[in-house]
């Protein structure tokens, strides 16, 4: 995908504040960890919500498909207590704990049984993951977010694929 950042958001559902520098900070102290400069790139357009809806084809079967992943929605950063978002990478910790992810991880996407993550596992680089938690996968998807990013194909461009 020759990506372009002013046509990846969708709709902000939540209703997510604008980024600002303290949320990131804060975020990143709370989750001791470094976000991607281009995720925080992309949540400065747009602090979490629906995307125009991509596909990320893998060569690795998953339970959601047998040649993509989707990413249909990225969650952003709200630091208000009070907020209440179902895009939030703050969410994090809870879900690790809820759902029984690995530690180390970020959740950037998901719905509950599944999740797109960033993984720190490795380190300070974090590489993109595929958990889905119902039916025991952890996948490997991208060695970085830039990466995933720059791999996306909209949903039109995966549908033609599938017609050739």
């Amino acid at each position: 995908m020759k990506f372009n950042k002013d046509e990846f958001w969708d709709t902000n559902y939540y209703d997510n504040p604008p980024l600002t520098r303290s949320m990131i900070d804060l975020a990143e102290k709370e989750l001791r960890i470094r976000l991607p400069e281009l995720f925080i790139s992309l949540l400065h357009l747009q602090n979490g919500g629906y995307t125009q809806g991509f596909a990320y084809l893998m060569n690795q079967k998953t339970a959601w498909a047998e040649d993509h992943v989707p990413l249909n929605e990225m969650f952003g950063i709200v630091t208000e207590k009070s907020f209440e978002s179902g895009h939030n990478i703050l969410q994090s910790s809870y879900l690790i704990k809820e759902w029984g992810l690995p530690e180390n991880q970020v959740a950037i996407s998901g719905d509950g049984h599944w999740f797109i993550t960033l993984d720190y596992r490795k380190g300070e680089k974090p590489s993109v993951r595929w958990i889905d938690v119902e039916c025991n996968e952890d996948i490997h998807v991208a060695n970085s977010f830039e990466f995933f990013i720059d791999k996306l194909i909209t949903y039109d461009e995966y549908e033609q694929k599938q017609i050739v």
